[in-house]
C-alpha cells in the first residue's frame, strides 16, 4: 500500500472501522437491484419491480438525512443500530410478502422501512474527520480511500446481488444484502474508540444542515451528477442489448467505475492545490466535458473507452465535495451534511434511470446517451450559478452551551495523541 494510505491506518482502530464500513455499505448497491431482480422473476413484471424499488429509494431520500441528524445529536451507535433493525424488519417483510404472493400493496408498504438504512458512508467519513480533522492532507487521503471503497462496492454489489438471485433463488440477493448490513452495522458500532463524540448543542442553532447555502449547492449539483450515473447505467444496458451483447454491459459499467477507482487512488497520493471550491468547479466541468464522446458512440468498444474517460473525474470530484461539506457545516452536523450529498445522488440516480429509460423507448439507445450529457451540463450550470456561495466562508460558530458530561472510552485519548 502506498505510504499516504499506510499512514492513515497508523491511528488505532482505523482499519477495523474501515473494514466494517465496507461491509455495511455493500447493501447500498445490492438492495435496489436485488429487489428489482427478485420481483421481476417472482411477479413477472418489471413495472411493479421498478415501482417498489422507486418507493424504497424515495423513502431513503426522506429518512436518510433525518437519521443522520439524529446520529449527530445522539451518537452513531445509539441511532445506527435501531435504524438498521427497522431496515432489516422491512426487508424480512418484503421477502415474506414476495414468497407468500401477498397483495401488491404489501410490497410497497414493506419497501418504506427499508429506506431507513443508515448512511454508513457518512459515518465512516465522520470518523476520519474526527481523527484527522487537524491534518488536512491525511484527511484528503482518507476521503480518497473512501471514494475508492464506494466504487468497489458499486462494482461488486450489483454483480453479486444479480448473480445470487439468478443462480440460487430470487430472494438470495436481498437476503445476502441484509446479512451484510446486519454484520457490518454490529461490527462498525462495536468500534467505540473511534466514534466521534456528540458535540454540544448551540443555542439558536438547532436547524437542519441543509440551511447552509453552500451545502444546498453541493446537494443540487450531486442530484444532477446522480442523474448522470442513473442514465448511464440504463442507456448502456439498452445499447449493449441492441448490439446483441447485453452481457457486456456490466463490463462497460465496470470500466466506468474502474476509471474512477484509479483516479481516486492517484488523487489520494497527491497534495491538493488551489481552493476546494475551485477544485470542485473544475471537477464538475471536466466530468461534463468527458461525457460528450458518448454522443458519437458507434459500438461497445467506443462506449467502454468513453466511460473509462468519463470515470476519471468522478472520484476526485467526490473527494473534494466531502471536504467542502466540512467547510459549510459545523462539526456537530457533519454526518447530516454528508448525508445530504448522498441523498442528492440517490434522487438523481432515480430520476436519471427513469428519464434514460424513457429516452431509450422514444429515441433509441444511441440517441439516449444525450441524457447523461444533458445531466452533466445541468450539473455545471448549478455549480457555476452557486459558485459565489461555494467560495463564501462559513459563518463563525457561536459558543456552544455546555454539554452534559459523558465518559469517553479510554482509547480516545490515544487517538488525540496520535
Amino acid at each position: 500500500m502506498p505510504s499516504p494510505y499506510r499512514r492513515i491506518f497508523e491511528a488505532p482502530g482505523t482499519l477495523a472501522f474501515a473494514g466494517a464500513g465496507f461491509l455495511s455499505r455493500m447493501p447500498l448497491s445490492m438492495t435496489g437491484i436485488g429487489i428489482l431482480t427478485m420481483l421481476s422473476e417472482m411477479r413477472g413484471s418489471y413495472g411493479l419491480a421498478g415501482a417498489v424499488t422507486a418507493v424504497m429509494m424515495i423513502s431513503g431520500a426522506f429518512f436518510g438525512p433525518q437519521i443522520a441528524r439524529l446520529v449527530d445529536r445522539h451518537g452513531q451507535r445509539r441511532i445506527a443500530l435501531p435504524a438498521t433493525a427497522v431496515t432489516l424488519s422491512g426487508g424480512a417483510a418484503l421477502l415474506l410478502c414476495a414468497r407468500l404472493e401477498a397483495p401488491e400493496w404489501t410490497l410497497f408498504a414493506a419497501a418504506v422501512p427499508i429506506g431507513c438504512m443508515p448512511t454508513f458512508g457518512s459515518m465512516v467519513r465522520a470518523r476520519w474527520a474526527h481523527i484527522y480533522g487537524d491534518r488536512p492532507l491525511d484527511l484528503h487521503t482518507a476521503y480518497s480511500f473512501e471514494s475508492v471503497v464506494d466504487e468497489m462496492c458499486f462494482i461488486a454489489g450489483p454483480i453479486l446481488s444479480v448473480g445470487l438471485a439468478t443462480t440460487l433463488f430470487p430472494e438470495a440477493g436481498v437476503l445476502v444484502s441484509g446479512l451484510f448490513l446486519a454484520v457490518g452495522s454490529v461490527l462498525f458500532c462495536a468500534q467505540r474508540g473511534t466514534e466521534p463524540p456528540v458535540r454540544a448543542r448551540v443555542e439558536g442553532k438547532h436547524g437542519s444542515a441543509i440551511r447552509s447555502p453552500g451545502l444546498r449547492v453541493l446537494a443540487l449539483t450531486f442530484a444532477a451528477t446522480g442523474a448522470v450515473f442513473g442514465s448511464v447505467d440504463v442507456v448502456t444496458v439498452a445499447f449493449a442489448e441492441d448490439e446483441g451483447h447485453k452481457g457486456l454491459a456490466s463490463v462497460a459499467l465496470a470500466v466506468y467505475a474502474l476509471g474512477s477507482c484509479l483516479a481516486g487512488i492517484v488523487f489520494g497520493m497527491v497534495k491538493p492545490r488551489g481552493t476546494a471550491a475551485g477544485r470542485f468547479l473544475t471537477g464538475v466541468l471536466v466530468m461534463a466535458a468527458s461525457l460528450v464522446p458518448l454522443l458519437f458512440v458507434g459500438n461497445l468498444w467506443w462506449v467502454g473507452g468513453a466511460l473509462f474517460l468519463a470515470g476519471l473525474s468522478i472520484a476526485p470530484t467526490m473527494v473534494t465535495t466531502m471536504a467542502l461539506v466540512g467547510d459549510f457545516v459545523p462539526a456537530r452536523q457533519l454526518t447530516e451534511g454528508l448525508a445530504w450529498t448522498t441523498t442528492g445522488l440517490a434522487v438523481g440516480v432515480a430520476a436519471g434511470s427513469s428519464i434514460g429509460g424513457l429516452a431509450v423507448d422514444e429515441y433509441g439507445s444511441a440517441a439516449a446517451f444525450g441524457v447523461p450529457v444533458a445531466a452533466g451540463a445541468l450539473a455545471v450550470l448549478i455549480a457555476l450559478s452557486g459558485s459565489r456561495r461555494l467560495r463564501r466562508p462559513p459563518a463563525p460558530e457561536p459558543t456552544p452551551e455546555p454539554a452534559p458530561a459523558e465518559p469517553a472510552p479510554a482509547t480516545r485519548q490515544t487517538l488525540y495523541e496520535a
